[in-house]
Parts: structure tokens; C-alpha cells; sequence
């Protein structure tokens, strides 16, 4: 058995967990500060393209609506947009809502299976504080 072969797994594992950790805080940084700067009560498309400007300053790599296509037995059947992509790795799906819906989640985990992701994050601007307004979601599938 090859033990060290099983560490450096483990240990890049460990790295990336620690990198990601790092990367979703950024995020949630940029996105009290967009908060803190407009407030609640503005569209999704404006917090969206504020969190752009916010994430550009701090140097965090994303991409914003990010077409993801919908496959139904091997058959194409339409797309959604994910609303940020960050570093090719995390989810941002932005709302302007008072409160996070279950259907909220549901988009967002439909997001993270179809781009075979697993880590994303949930946030409506629509709140008196951000930090009730964030939700991380995982896809465990």
C-alpha cells in the first residue's frame, strides 16, 4: 500500500478545502460591502453588477451569467444562468428577495449538480443585514 500517495491526497484535499474557505469568505466580504454601500431595496441585476465591481477590486477571478444547459435523457431541454461563477468553482446565485425560499436552494443545488460543483452560496441583498441573507449550500450528490 502506498501511504504516501494517500497523504498527498489528503493533503491537497486539505489545500483546496483551506483555498475555498479563503475564496468564500472574499466572496461574503464583497458582498457586506455592496450591502453596506446600496442597502437593501435596488434589483438583482444592480447588487449583481455591483458584486462584479466589488469582486474585480479585490482581484477574485469570476464570471457572471454562466449558461448552463439542461440535459433530460440524454436530450438537450433548455438552460439556466448562474448568476456568478467565482474561480471556476463556487456559485453565487444573487436574489433581491425579503426572504431565502426553498426553491431558492432547490435552484442553486440544480445549478452545483449540473455544472459538477459542489460548494455555492445563496444571497439576497433584500435584507436589514447581509449576514441574514447568506445560505451556503452544499451538493453532497
Amino acid at each position: 500500500m502506498n501511504h504516501r500517495g494517500t497523504e498527498g491526497t489528503e493533503e491537497d484535499e486539505n489545500e483546496q478545502d483551506t483555498e475555498l474557505k479563503g475564496l468564500t469568505r472574499g466572496v461574503i466580504g464583497a458582498a457586506i460591502e455592496v450591502h453596506r454601500v446600496l442597502g437593501p431595496g435596488f434589483l438583482e441585476s444592480v447588487y449583481e453588477e455591483a458584486l462584479g465591481v466589488e469582486l474585480s477590486l479585490r482581484r477574485i477571478p469570476f464570471r457572471r451569467q454562466i449558461v448552463v444547459g439542461v440535459n433530460y435523457k440524454g436530450r438537450f431541454v433548455g438552460e439556466g444562468r448562474v448568476d456568478v461563477l467565482v474561480d471556476g468553482r463556487l456559485i453565487v446565485e444573487l436574489k433581491a428577495v425579503e426572504h431565502l425560499a426553498p426553491i431558492h436552494v432547490a435552484q442553486l443545488l440544480s445549478y452545483l449538480k449540473a455544472m459538477k460543483l459542489r460548494h455555492g452560496l445563496l444571497v439576497t441583498f433584500n435584507v436589514p443585514a447581509l449576514r441574514l441573507g447568506i445560505k451556503r449550500v452544499v451538493n453532497d450528490a
